[in-house]
């Protein structure tokens, strides 16, 4: 059951009301940032690693060891994942810590106590407790030659001071890259969740499945119980492996349980439909949710979640089956298959791998179809990380769009030119795409291009996304 909590040790000198929202940020800001730049050289794989971690929430108290914590990982769905998990937990009467990345609209989003993102206070507050300690680590690396916290710590950090000081019954923790060396690792989880295991960030995480594997089972801990919905072969190969050398329990997708998605109906393709799901090594009793989310690869993360309630309950949380439908019911994420207009149909998805753009042309195809069908143009506007398959994610699109417009996004060095983005659309098969030097008037050019009954889909990146999010 919930263990005890046990308000950690706090540094003294609140400041909360010595420093703006705005002053906070820009602070943050001035850190390494690797969702805005790839570590290469002396900044690469050496610049990960948990003790610097521990060494903040050490000065901070360790507030991470005031809560229960559920930790996931994976290539794709991992989001999601959390997100339904801490809709159930808070639709059974728990207090609930969420912590997601990367953010769409505002950094607050990341972090969020029963659902509502961190008041600017409660912010600030935390900020004001984590701001001096990082600064201390930041002498002590400048003499070493090293470096201080990196921005993704420093939130990490103030989400572990926020759940702390909200005194939450349980956390559900998303990872921001990999597993292993990533600083949610130092939680101790009472369930490790992976999900699916695909391609991406190779530069930091390996060059195949296996090697990404690898990182993600980096969250398994001893003795602690895991629930997996990876398919890939060589990856679920590297993770039984794993949970057995750590006698960790685990519940494998397509083994100890079967997902089957059950579309919503055909004039509403972008409703949830029904999760269809078998334990017991997918002989039991059929049991079917409903989904808030749209797409086939949504009903495998709503699997994952049920799975890890249920080993929630072995350990002496009370959860009903009524919270479990609940909660799978009243999920919604910002730039998940997420209509954001109408007439034109604009839909926005943070697709930024093959995988997720694979799931997202299969969700999207009776709609595709229909727009078609009636002579309505089909709009893809497009952007990517210069460091993505670019041309194998476009290829997904091949055939299901008649026009294509590129862009670049403005917030983040890492975004590929739109030279390299026209050159991937031949590559790929797909129309010569018109290019529009910003995502807000590419938007405005996609929407003119498709007419009042025609398609936008706009996808690549979640820093597309959080661009065409603000507009």
């Amino acid at each position: 059951m919930p263990r005890s909590r046990s308000t950690p040790s706090r540094p003294s000198g609140d400041r909360s009301d010595a420093v703006s929202r705005a002053a906070a940020l820009g602070w943050l800001d001035s850190r390494v940032n690797y969702e805005r730049q790839t570590p290469v050289g002396p900044g690469g794989k050496g610049s990960f690693g948990l003790a610097r971690m521990r060494r903040l929430l050490a000065l901070i108290g360790n507030p991470h060891d005031a809560f229960p914590v559920v930790h996931v990982a994976g290539t794709k769905g991992k989001g999601s994942t959390v997100a339904m998990i801490a809709a159930i937990l808070g639709a059974a009467g728990l207090r609930v810590g969420r912590y997601l990345s990367p953010h769409v609209h505002r950094l607050e989003e990341r972090i969020a106590v029963d659902g509502r993102p961190i008041p600017e206070a409660d912010l600030l507050r935390s900020f004001a407790s984590v701001v001096p300690e990082v600064e201390r680590l930041d002498a002590s690396a400048h003499r070493r030659g090293t470096r201080g916290p990196t921005w993704f710590e420093v939130v990490t950090a103030v989400a572990f001071d926020h759940f702390a000081r909200a005194e939450v019954d349980i956390a559900v923790l998303e990872t921001g890259l990999g597993g292993r060396l990533d600083a949610t690792n130092v939680s101790r989880p009472v369930v490790s969740v992976i999900t699916s295991i695909s391609l991406d960030h190779m530069a930091i995480l390996g060059p195949t499945v296996r090697h990404i594997a690898a990182e993600k089972a980096g969250i398994i801990k001893r003795g602690c119980p895991v629930v997996c919905g990876a398919r890939d072969p060589s990856a679920r190969k590297v993770i039984l492996a794993t949970a057995r050398k750590r006698r960790a329990a685990l519940r494998l997708i397509d083994r100890d349980f079967t997902v089957h998605h059950a579309p919503a109906d055909a004039a509403t393709p972008l409703a949830g439909g029904t999760l269809l799901l078998r334990t017991e090594a997918g002989r039991g009793p059929e049991h079917a949710y409903p989904l808030s989310m749209a797409g086939r690869h949504q009903a495998d993360n709503a699997g994952l979640a049920v799975m890890t309630i249920g080993e929630l309950r072995r350990r002496g949380f009370r959860i009903p089956e009524t919270a479990v439908r609940a909660g799978l019911a009243s999920i919604h994420l910002p730039a998940r298959i997420e209509p954001i207009a109408d007439r034109p149909l604009v839909i926005l998805d943070a697709a930024h791998n093959v995988a997720s753009m694979e799931s997202l042309m299969e969700t999207l195809e009776v709609i595709l179809a229909a727009t078609a069908a009636r002579g309505a143009p089909r709009v893809l506007l497009f952007a990517a990380s210069a460091d993505k398959q670019i041309e194998e994610m476009l290829e997904c699109c091949r055939g299901r769009f008649d026009r294509v417009i590129v862009t670049r996004y403005l917030t983040n060095p890492r975004a590929a030119t739109t030279e390299r983005l026209v050159a991937a659309c031949a590559a790929a098969g797909l129309p010569v795409p018109t290019t529009v030097q910003s995502p807000t008037a590419a938007l405005a050019a996609a929407r003119k291009r498709a007419g009042a009954g025609g398609t936008v889909c706009i996808a690549g990146s979640f820093f597309l996304a959080t661009e065409i999010g603000r507009e």
